[in-house]
């Protein structure tokens, strides 16, 4: 893997190794959330099949599981898990279901899961269920928690719609995106899915580093409004 840019060592470019990697994609002190994503050259997130793990290449793996290690937990979408088949692993998983249902591949096996939900669920709260909001998951009060649970690197791994909701309310610090070489066409979902954001223009952001392998751009962003 190449390193093309490093905006914290701008002097710095070459093939870079393990060690590299998990210097680049360390959390920044004091933790926050960062989104992962993989993307076709043409915007569409997902491949023909609907799935993000269609258009996912070596390069991007790697990262991905990565960013796994280094994170002190993952957040995803109930959707999102159960499209992708997740499996319970060494990282803690939260999953956000508003109506309270965990996918079945995430029911048994090793690792901890926890169901992130909302009291309109009908769940009880317990330690692998948290009931955080009335109506509707509240997003602030979940990664806040997760702070003080000690675990404030989170991984937020989609889909769209959460990482839409997790923009608009203010809690993304960093986006990693993967730029696979791939043109899909069709009317994927992008990686943001939602309405206008808040009545925003956007998010403005800042290039932290890019890397390239065999085609795949790896890139890491941070958001500065």
């Amino acid at each position: 893997m190449r390193l093309l840019l490093d905006s914290r060592s701008p002097s710095a470019s070459g093939t870079v190794g393990d060690d590299d990697l998990a210097r680049l994609y360390a959390w920044p002190e004091g933790g926050g959330v960062r989104a992962n994503f993989v993307s076709t050259l043409d915007g569409s997130a997902v491949g023909g099949d609907g799935r993000s793990g269609s258009i996912n290449t070596e390069a991007d793996g790697r990262v991905f599981h990565l960013q796994r290690e280094l994170a002190d937990c993952v957040l995803v979408g109930a959707g999102t898990a159960r499209a992708e088949g997740y499996r319970r692993g060494s990282t803690p998983l939260f999953v956000v279901s508003g109506r309270g249902h965990l996918p079945e591949s995430l029911a048994t096996g090793e690792g901890d899961v926890v169901l992130v939900t909302c009291a309109a669920s009908g769940r009880e709260p317990a330690d692998d269920v948290w009931v955080e909001g009335d109506t509707e998951v509240d997003l602030r009060s979940v990664v806040a928690r997760l702070h003080d649970a000690g675990m404030p690197c989170v991984l937020a791994e989609g889909g769209p719609s959460l990482f839409h909701d997790l923009l608009d309310a203010g809690l993304v610090a960093e986006l990693a995106l993967t730029m696979a070489p791939r043109l899909v066409g069709g009317d994927g979902t992008r990686v943001v899915a939602g309405s206008p954001l808040d009545g925003r223009s956007g998010f403005d952001t800042e290039v932290v580093h890019l890397l390239e392998e065999d085609g795949s751009l790896l890139t890491l962003w941070r958001l500065t409004s």
